[in-house]
């Protein structure tokens, strides 16, 4: 009897130990792609004590993403939900902290349009503030918070509107504002606080870029063009108007398009963002100092040499804080005017995304991702940077197995040197050979960068090994290697790229994880069209998903802009954001299909 109760009791502990146990994780799938939360936007409020952020997730029975937007204290806490279901978009608080504006759309069909609406911080109704003839596009508060800047859309002649509601939609591609598609010329305006009145401050047959008012509200700085043809950003110029006289004056007369205008704290002085200040060249944006009155610039971001973003000055115009890119990591720096020396703020080795700075410049609102860490929204010191997460946008990753990441690099068949991102199974094994997906970005000026990818999981929950090269011609390095692939080189597109893509893929398999008898390649946009050069040149890739690619390019130019999609800009998407499948069933395949889609 003694001997039955002991083999009991050991049966029980077995039991217990084994059905006690949390599951093992599993590999991440399509559907846990989906139900991702995504967090954006981080707006800090002037004072440096809030943020406003937005939050998208999937609504299943809807098959749609839906948008909020949030509030959550700087110093971290419970978030709570700010507007209402009607909600908005480019939200920006004025500067004296007592109001926020947001877009919002009113009216339908035809007669729709996005219009300014505002409310008070400390809660309220949002009300409508302006009632445009056409919609609003960027706009900006004065400094001193009594009016808002803003560009919008020319009306269209009325016999022009008359037939195209008839159904005319023939367009002439070399005239007007038209480019590829139908279009209106822009113009700048201002809408006054207290009056309610708004005045049309330039009337040029423009198309606006970018604009800053200066801090005196003197002035106000535009980047500008007159055409619109498809390639014509190099024709984008400088100009400064007199809002007390309304003249204007042109800064700029090159092949360089300037962007990002942003004025000095003394109102003097404007920051602005060009690859070159002579003509246009596939090199990193860089900052440039612009002596408003004497139309003098001089180079500021000399000494580094990644890209640059969202840059602002402090406030005693001594320095130039921004986010920088380098490589595949991105971080924030701090520039001196005078010398143009770069200080480092943070050192980390994911990719952070700074969106927005207290009025003080001390604190900044930022998202942050790693390759195995999802993005979330911190907020950051300048002077002592101690990160506060605001938000836990998908605590459920920590549940999944996740791809292994490494930042590798290789010489390719030149000597150049290649980075990029290898992502390996979950319970990848050293010594055992696996199919290897070859990701191609987009741009030819894109880049890889350590971020969260949930697609890359998903593959490598599939018992893929991905390899994402950064080729020459990506962002983000220095100006050699992006221009490593530009037609006036003797390498030229597909040529020293398509060495750098093969010379990787050989890499791995020298180092024993790739299988060669199993390679496949994917790429987007400037990727479609590597990816369609690389199958050309080697029957090595037993399959190809590519997309997005010109390949007649003389053909290309003349089509809408709808029918097809441009590879040759900075700008281009990048590849890594998931497919999305059609959300009408929890049991999606566990490959990429089609898009959600409206019924």
């Amino acid at each position: 009897m003694r001997k039955i109760s002991v083999a009991i009791v050991f049966l029980l502990c077995i039991a217990v130990s084994v059905f006690g146990q949390e599951p093992p994780p599993r590999p991440m799938t399509v559907d846990d792609a989906l139900e991702m939360v995504n967090v954006s936007g981080a707006t800090i409020s002037p004072n440096g004590d809030w943020v406003l952020y937005s939050r998208r997730e999937l609504n299943w029975d809807d098959n749609e993403y839906e948008t909020e937007t949030w509030m959550v204290p700087a110093s971290g806490g419970e978030s709570f939900r700010y507007i209402g279901e009607a909600d908005g978009s480019d939200f920006r608080f004025s500067p004296d902290g007592r109001y926020l504006t947001f877009k919002r759309k009113v009216g339908e069909g035809k007669k729709s349009s996005q219009q300014l609406f505002w409310m008070r911080t400390g809660g309220g109704e949002a009300v409508q503030l302006t009632e445009h003839a056409t919609s609003i596009g960027a706009y900006k508060w004065a400094a001193d918070s009594s009016r808002v800047f803003f560009v919008a859309d020319d009306e269209l002649p009325k016999d022009l509107k008359k037939e195209i509601d008839k159904g005319d939609d023939v367009i002439f591609v070399d005239e007007g504002p038209n480019g590829q598609q139908r279009g209106s010329w822009s113009n700048l305006w201002a809408f006054e606080i207290e009056s309610e009145e708004e005045s049309q401050l330039t009337e040029e047959p423009f198309l606006i870029s970018s604009f800053d008012p200066s801090p005196d509200g003197r002035w106000v700085a535009l980047a500008a063009r007159y055409s619109n043809r498809r390639n014509d950003s190099d024709r984008t110029e400088l100009f400064l108007l007199d809002l007390d006289s309304g003249d204007k004056t042109r800064l700029t007369d090159n092949q360089a398009p300037e962007r990002g205008v942003l004025w000095a704290p003394d109102s003097r002085r404007f920051l602005y963002q060009a690859s070159d200040d002579s003509g246009w060249l596939n090199r990193n944006s860089k900052l440039w100092l612009m002596e408003a009155q004497l139309g003098e610039h001089r180079l500021l971001s000399g000494q580094f040499a990644g890209n640059i973003s969202n840059p602002a000055w402090k406030p005693d115009g001594s320095a130039v804080l921004f986010g920088g890119t380098e490589g595949v990591r991105s971080n924030v720096f701090e520039l001196d005017v005078d010398s143009g020396h770069v200080r480092r703020i943070t050192d980390l080795e994911g990719s952070m995304r700074v969106s927005s700075w207290s009025r003080d410049r001390s604190r900044f609102a930022y998202s942050y991702s790693d390759a195995r860490t999802s993005t979330d929204l911190y907020v950051g010191d300048v002077n002592d940077f101690r990160p506060t997460k605001i938000t836990d946008a998908n605590p459920q990753i920590a549940e999944l197995a996740l791809a292994q990441v490494r930042v590798i690099r290789w010489r390719s068949n030149d000597g150049t040197e290649i980075e990029g991102l290898l992502h390996l199974p979950p319970g990848y094994q050293e010594g055992e050979r696996y199919p290897l997906l070859l990701n191609i970005h987009g741009g030819p000026a894109g880049v890889f960068t350590n971020s969260f990818r949930a697609s890359y999981h998903i593959y490598g929950g599939l018992g893929w090994v991905s390899l994402s090269p950064n080729v020459r011609g990506s962002c983000c390095y220095d100006d050699t290697l992006r221009e490593g692939n530009t037609v006036d080189r003797a390498d030229g597109i597909g040529m020293g790229d398509y060495q750098d893509l093969m010379t990787g893929v050989d890499a791995l398999i020298e180092q024993g994880i790739a299988d060669p008898d199993r390679l496949a390649l994917r790429g987007w946009s400037y990727g479609g069209i590597l990816g369609g050069w690389t199958i050309t040149q080697t029957h090595r890739f037993k399959a190809a998903s590519i997309g997005a690619g010109v390949y007649d390019w003389t053909s290309e130019y003349g089509l809408p802009a709808s029918t097809t999609t441009c590879a040759c800009g900075t700008s281009a998407a990048l590849p890594g954001a998931i497919p999305t499948p059609i959300a009408a069933s929890r049991r999606s395949p566990t490959w990429p299909t089609s898009p959600p889609r409206r019924y």
